[in-house]
């Protein structure tokens, strides 16, 4: 949103984003829950199912994107929109119901140690109760973006995040359809380039029996994700230096 680096903030004031795409089965609890510890802002991507229904109840924002535009779309805009009633930090959170509000207050409490940085919520434990192709796709995200990024990043597909407001505003990322899936990997990589620290916190994965199936297309994605890496890692000669130092070292 700006090249112009800011100084790093406490995060005061914190908004949560959460996209939501036919999540009318789930995002009333999920918002709900968000909603007891901060601000919450739900962007509907053209859901055609009861996903709108079910969040005129509740005392956030709504915006309502009139077709689907895609993951990265949805979490851009709820960015944006965030930061216009300004936000130190924005937490994004999915609403099927695998991320628990309740340990929102962790991640806060892990940037204020370290104003500045993104907090990754990482699913481990728990994390092998993923079923088999999701849990061999983030594997091998994991692998290539932690390359590019030149350190270990654990869970690089867990949509649960800090992302502090002075970041937000420097990086100039696609966000379109195709890009859907790829924008999450790429901040990463794109924080790690502007000095950004990345940090985790430990979470449990969360796999309700009743969540829909992922929009995630564990092929494709990946696929898109991995070319992404790739042209990042050519123009920096394959980047070995990164390699060595995603291999060497533990994730912070």
């Amino acid at each position: 949103m700006s090249d112009t680096p800011q100084p790093a903030q406490s995060p005061e004031r914190v908004i949560a984003v959460i996209p939501a795409y036919n999540e009318g089965h789930s995002v009333a609890q999920v918002a709900s829950e968000a909603a007891a510890h901060y601000p919450v802002i739900v962007v509907d991507d053209g859901s055609v199912d009861d996903t709108a229904a079910h969040l005129q109840a509740l005392d956030l924002i709504v915006l309502r994107n009139e077709s689907n535009q895609g993951k990265a779309y949805s979490l851009w805009r709820g960015f944006g929109h965030a930061l216009e009633q300004g936000a130190h930090a924005v937490i994004s959170l999915d609403a099927d119901g695998q991320h628990a509000p309740d340990e929102i207050p962790r991640l806060i409490e892990a940037a204020r140690a370290q104003p500045g940085a993104l907090i990754l919520a990482a699913r481990q434990p728990g994390r092998d109760r993923a079923p088999p192709l999701r849990r061999c796709a983030n594997r091998a995200a994991d692998f290539w973006i932690s390359w590019a990024a030149g350190q270990r990043i654990a869970d690089t597909q867990s949509g649960f995040r800090l992302y502090p407001a002075e970041l937000l505003r420097r990086v100039a990322l696609p966000v379109d359809h195709r890009h859907g899936f790829v924008f999450e990997s790429e901040v990463l990589i794109e924080a790690a380039r502007l000095g950004t620290p990345i940090r985790t916190v430990r979470i449990e994965a969360l796999y309700p029996p009743a969540v829909r199936g992922s929009h995630y297309r564990a092929c494709v994605d990946t696929l898109r994700i991995v070319r992404m890496v790739a042209a990042r890692l050519l123009a920096k000669g394959m980047y070995p230096a990164g390699l060595y130092r995603s291999l060497a070292r533990r994730p912070p």
